[in-house]
């Protein structure tokens, strides 16, 4: 995927490992199901999210998105 190659290599380790742990039971813990919204899952590793669909028992990614940090000058 394009967007975990231009990332830094510690954070796309991290991505990818949290990617990985999906399967176990504690892989779970930072996943919200969504609504109303164009993909199905999204996993928080960090500043970064990743959007997922699941299907058949197949994950399929679609998109990694960096959440910029808010501050007083967001609103």
């Amino acid at each position: 995927m394009k967007q975990l190659m231009k990332l830094q290599l510690k954070t796309r380790k991290s991505i990818v490992l949290a990617v990985e742990e999906l399967p176990t039971p504690d892989g779970w813990r930072n996943v919200k199901q969504l609504t109303d919204h164009q993909y199905q899952y999204r996993l928080r590793v960090g500043r970064y999210r990743v959007f997922f669909d699941l299907e058949k028992d197949e994950m399929r990614i679609y998109l990694i998105q960096e959440i910029k940090k808010r501050d007083e000058r967001t609103y």
